[in-house]
């Protein structure tokens, strides 16, 4: 298989033994029936709850390469834009690493699928894709009912920090009718000031539970340093917009929600 980096990866079987270096990735494994096969995730796994009893093997930047290499896997699985390459570096010279690097919502739609031909759950994978397929479409639907709206979307403070369309967040936003005011900035993360938000004529301001936990002192903050209503300024749940893998279906579902109500959820994790 051709991985995100445009390596190929050979396994010479099915793979008995996987160390995973992403949580939404572990979370998929979990989900496509591979949970008896995963011997080892990095310490910010935390879906589902049963991958509390899988040893930890670091960081996604941090990782332990003794540690993985002791566990003996037949493959390890990463991603791009969360491991790095020195990481990688150090553990393709003892084993098959795969790493993805999905930007877009379709891209990750087919990325489940090609983590499940690399898994051997290939039925699994297109159980979830004919799911996954529905609640997009009963998304799109919302957005035929709404309309689009303008929005900016922080992941960080101080300082504050937002991402361009050349964002996997930005591409599940649009999936809702996002337009994102900053999409075609050249930083794919932009640092703003709070008069760039104000002035920038978005609708809402969302503010993600991660990875910086957002909460209300800081809606009350940046709506006074960004002339916004406290109105404009709402939370969403980061792992739902910002998770590829099998989350996916669920955060079709979340922001067909969201878009029912007014955007008045808040983070559920």
């Amino acid at each position: 298989m051709i991985d995100g980096r445009g390596k190929e990866v050979m396994l010479p079987s099915v793979p008995a033994r996987i160390v995973s270096l992403v949580p939404s990735t572990t979370e998929s494994l979990f989900e496509l029936g591979c949970a008896d096969r995963v011997v080892g995730v990095s310490r910010f796994c935390v879906h589902p709850t049963e991958v509390s009893e899988v040893p930890r093997v670091g960081g996604t930047k941090d990782v332990d390469i003794d540690r993985v290499l002791a566990l003996e896997p037949d493959v390890v699985i990463g991603n791009c834009e969360e491991n790095t390459r020195e990481v990688f570096d150090a553990l393709e010279a003892h084993v098959p690493v795969y790493a993805a690097f999905p930007r877009t919502v379709d891209e990750a739609m087919d990325d489940v699928g090609a983590l499940g031909r690399l898994i051997g759950a290939e039925l699994a994978a297109a159980r979830w894709r004919a799911e996954a397929d529905r609640a997009r479409a009963d998304l799109k639907q919302e957005i035929a009912e709404r309309g689009f709206f303008r929005y900016g979307y922080l992941i960080w403070r101080q300082p504050w920090m937002t991402i361009s369309n050349d964002t996997f967040i930005a591409s599940m936003l649009r999936e809702a009718g996002g337009v994102n005011v900053f999409g075609e900035h050249a930083s794919r993360f932009p640092v703003v000031e709070g008069n760039e938000l104000g002035a920038a004529g978005l609708d809402l301001l969302f503010l993600s539970s991660e990875p910086f936990p957002f909460r209300e002192e800081h809606a009350a903050e940046i709506a006074g340093v960004s002339g916004l209503l406290r109105g404009q300024v709402r939370f969403v749940d980061g792992e739902y917009c910002s998770w590829h893998g099998v989350r996916m279906r669920e955060a079709f579902e979340y922001l067909a929600g969201c878009l029912r109500n007014g955007w008045s959820q808040v983070p559920v994790r």
